[in-house]
């Protein structure tokens, strides 16, 4: 489907999505052991060519590692698991010139209830890649939507786990079609009293249903989000951020360029400085020779005075001048 959420409200959502999964373990997809979620990652990656592909999600765990998390409503593995081998390589690649060294991968895939079954590695001789698969098929999107939606009428909060299952009710099997499920999940949501919790979960159903949902229902929903007063506080947030941030780039230029000049300005300084050095060294030399060969001619004093000599450097110079004359005959 062609299209997609725009940058500036993908901005708004991974911030969201942040939130949400921030400190939140994966066991909601059955993926238990992974370590913890850290924070959600830049999902583009440019390469050297003049393309540029998007992955669906990408976190970083507490390990450091990173993870893929992969949406797909449809059976071509090989596709779809080359695909996953050019993220892959394109995230090694950017994450390498980041901080010079590889962050492992792990990527997981998340099967619509379209599917069911799935292959977990792609083998190409020296080239293995692993995933490991997610069949939502095998969950049951009516009787989870059921309960939580009782959950939400009573006015009871929902657990972080309910949240995420909430968001992939319209990938799991139901007996309603997607779009019809996507459209009960963000009407559901907008009942909840918790106005955070009802962006959190409208931003991860549009984010997981990205590939599937039509258009122009995402377009509504993205103008009802407009007028939700905590999209605004986030997008106010994300505004005063940027600012900030552009005010400290321009901070530390103006720094930069002051440091520059006050370092320009002194070695200048110094350069005078030393040259005027050079020049008293050079006259104070020319004095004691002039000194030198007055001595026999002029008293000290007098010396002293027509050269800018004091009159003790004078004295020092006659009596030098005595030492080194050759005893008399």
């Amino acid at each position: 489907m062609p299209g997609g959420i725009s940058h500036h409200a993908k901005d708004i959502l991974f911030k969201s999505l942040s939130a949400l999964y921030q400190n939140q373990a994966l066991d909601v997809y059955g993926l238990h052991g992974l370590p913890r979620i850290k924070a959600v990652l830049p999902t583009e990656f440019p390469s050297v060519r003049a393309d540029e592909r998007r992955a669906d999600t990408v976190f970083l765990l507490e390990d450091d590692s990173i993870l893929l998390l992969e949406y797909e409503s449809n059976e071509r593995f090989l596709d779809n698991h080359l695909k996953y081998l050019d993220y892959a390589c394109r995230i090694l690649h950017t994450y390498y010139q980041q901080d010079k060294r590889i962050r492992p991968i792990r990527i997981v895939v998340i099967y619509t209830s379209d599917v069911t079954s799935a292959r977990e590695q792609l083998d190409a001789g020296d080239v293995l890649l692993s995933s490991k698969a997610v069949l939502l098929g095998e969950f049951n999107g009516d009787a989870i939507f059921h309960a939580i939606e009782e959950k939400v009428h009573n006015g009871e909060p929902l657990t972080p786990e309910e949240t995420m299952k909430l968001i992939l009710v319209p990938l799991m099997h139901t007996r309603f079609d997607r779009q019809t499920m996507i459209e009960k999940t963000i009407e559901l949501a907008k009942t909840i009293d918790d106005e955070p919790k009802q962006l959190h979960i409208i931003a991860g159903v549009l984010t997981a249903t990205d590939k599937f949902i039509d258009r122009s229902y995402a377009e509504k929903v993205k103008e009802w989000i407009k007028m939700n007063k905590v999209f605004r506080l986030l997008v106010e947030e994300l505004e005063q951020e940027r600012e900030e941030m552009l005010k400290k780039v321009m901070q530390e230029k103006e720094q930069a360029v002051q440091r520059a000049i006050q370092e320009k300005e002194q070695a200048v300084q110094q350069a005078l400085q030393e040259k005027e050095q050079a020049i008293k060294q050079t006259e104070k030399r020319k004095a004691i020779e002039i000194a030198k060969n007055l001595l026999d001619v002029l008293p000290i004093h007098e010396i002293a005075k027509r050269t800018g000599l004091t009159v003790a450097e004078v004295a020092d110079l006659a009596k030098e001048m005595d030492n080194h004359q050759p005893p008399s005959s």
